[in-house]
């Protein structure tokens, strides 16, 4: 007897239907064809064991199970669901009609237990998009994939359960979550404000520009400074996740299996902030069965790299593609992946190896020239993609104690916001367009218009900094983001000298 159960392969952030054809047949051999990895060909021994912890019986005759379309290679341990119920359906032991109407997705332990998947959202929205009726699976995954609407979700504990569900003898309730109300519930739960931080006047208002245009910023100064602190309080004055956001960065990290049984829906913007050891794939993304890596992880948030020269040289580098086209496309002989990129760098830094150069106090130690070698573990081209570099100093005793109140991070977030407005406003014909930092140099020359003093003063800047001409660009779009702040159609003298004089490391005095 053939039946057939549907399933789903994951390929980037996106979903693809797959069919599950069991046969029985006479013989006493077991086969798995259609591409299957090593995984898929030992689930036979957890269906086995399942379906016997189920008080149910394994047939002892030829089974072949055929995973389409077979010129896919079908991964992971997911399958082992689907295949249980095809085979119950097939030797006579399920008798629903609906088997077909369904996906199945889930991975079985030897006593018959579901263990949680990975991608359960883009395989919930596959099943949407294809018209069926519901998707099974683990009830770790179910609140992740009930956000998609239309469609039944049905979270289970055990395989004993789902034969039950299609028996009859058990009835289940569909599993609901409120996408919108889930998402007004928790969109700014943060537990750092930017009113912790006393001082600091200048860095603030360079991550509140930061922010109002989607720039990248670098962050110098000694130990102590505060680096580490105002980074990880940049995300509390971003705008909030859009719904449609939520679940682009939703739909990555459920492909990661980053989510947890309790969350549903992505509402804060990721931050993430990997350790300097990290390897070139960790950070892109890849391996034999391609996963997306930390810059696609921080899609729509921060990444936040501290202590930037201890990381690999190599590291850096395969970070210089991602940060100009907002994308990462992997390539293996057999497939080619592309997970979105659209992340904010945030990095930090010492100046030299003992951290004090430039100090107003403190002595630096280093050797001459220990400076610019350390500087240099930074290439050129990477600097040029970070439109903002700050200078970082201590905070004197004074400020540190003072009982004064600082400015919180809702009245920060509500000046980016309206910003972030006006550029929507501007962007609006562009649905790719959203803040200033994604503008093309076509885009730069004909919206960042400065009149001949403002060319004067760029052309002098440049002259005396050495600047590329995508540092040129960079500066042009800090000031826009700048004058936008400002509520400023044009862009003022006083807009560009400000986004000029965040160009620290093209400074002679950053050399050594």
């Amino acid at each position: 007897m053939l039946i057939k159960t549907y399933g789903s392969a994951v390929f980037g952030v996106n979903a693809l239907t797959i069919t599950i054809e069991v046969s029985i047949g006479g013989g006493n051999r077991y086969h798995i064809v259609g591409l299957p990895d090593n995984a898929i060909k030992e689930s036979l021994r957890r269906v086995e064991s399942a379906i016997q912890s189920a008080g149910l019986k394994m047939p002892r005759q030829k089974i072949v199970i055929n995973l389409a379309p077979a010129n896919i290679r079908k991964e992971g341990s997911a399958y082992d669901l689907p295949i249980a119920i095809g085979i119950l359906a097939a030797s006579g032991q399920i008798e629903s009609p609906e088997v077909d109407k369904y996906f199945i997705m889930g991975e079985l332990s030897l006593d018959g237990g579901l263990q949680p998947i990975k991608g359960a959202l883009p395989i919930a929205i596959q099943a949407r998009v294809a018209e069926f009726k519901g998707f099974i699976l683990p009830k770790d995954n179910s609140r992740e994939a009930a956000i998609v609407s239309d469609l039944e979700v049905y979270g289970m504990q055990n395989l004993k359960e789902v034969v039950s569900f299609f028996n009859g003898s058990e009835k289940k309730e569909p599993v609901f979550v409120n996408a919108r109300d889930e998402f007004l519930n928790h969109t700014s739960n943060y537990e750092q404000d930017f009113s912790d931080v006393r001082g600091q006047e200048n860095i603030k208002r360079a991550l509140e520009i930061a922010a109002a245009g989607g720039h990248n910023l670098i962050l110098i100064g000694p130990p102590g400074a505060g680096k580490t602190m105002l980074a990880k309080r940049l995300p509390t004055i971003l705008p909030p996740l859009s719904i449609r956001e939520a679940l682009e960065t939703t739909k990555i990290h459920s492909v990661a299996g980053k989510l947890n049984a309790t969350e549903s829906l992505m509402t804060e913007r990721p931050f993430r902030s990997p350790h300097h050891t990290i390897s070139d794939m960790a950070l892109v993304g890849g391996g034999v069965n391609p996963q997306p890596g930390e810059i696609s992880l921080a899609h729509n948030g921060v990444l936040f790299l501290d202590e930037l020269p201890e990381f690999k040289r190599s590291v850096l580098e395969v970070m210089r593609q991602p940060l100009e086209d907002r994308c990462v496309t992997i390539s293996r002989s057999r497939l080619s992946v592309e997970y979105p990129a659209s992340f904010m760098l945030i990095a930090s830094m010492n100046p030299c190896p003992c951290g004090f150069y430039n100090h107003p106090e403190k002595e630096c130690i280093c050797a001459p020239g220990i400076v610019q070698k350390y500087l240099s573990k930074i290439s050129g081209p990477l600097l040029d993609r970070i439109d903002l570099h700050v200078e970082v100093t201590p905070v004197n005793f004074n400020e540190l104690t003072s009982a004064a109140e600082t400015e919180k991070s809702v009245d920060i977030r509500r000046r980016v916001i309206a910003a972030r407005r006006i550029q929507e406003n501007r962007f609006r014909a562009n649905n790719n367009l959203h803040y200033n930092a994604q503008m093309s140099p076509n885009m730069v020359r004909n919206i960042c218009q400065i009149g001949n003093t403002g060319q004067n003063l760029i052309k002098s800047a440049m002259e005396k900094l050495g600047l590329s001409a995508r540092a040129y660009n960079r500066i042009l779009k800090v000031s826009r983001t700048i004058a936008d702040l400002a509520e400023s159609e044009e862009i003022k003298l006083e807009h560009l000298a400000e986004a000029i004089h965040y160009r620290s490391l093209d400074r002679d005095s950053w050399t050594g």
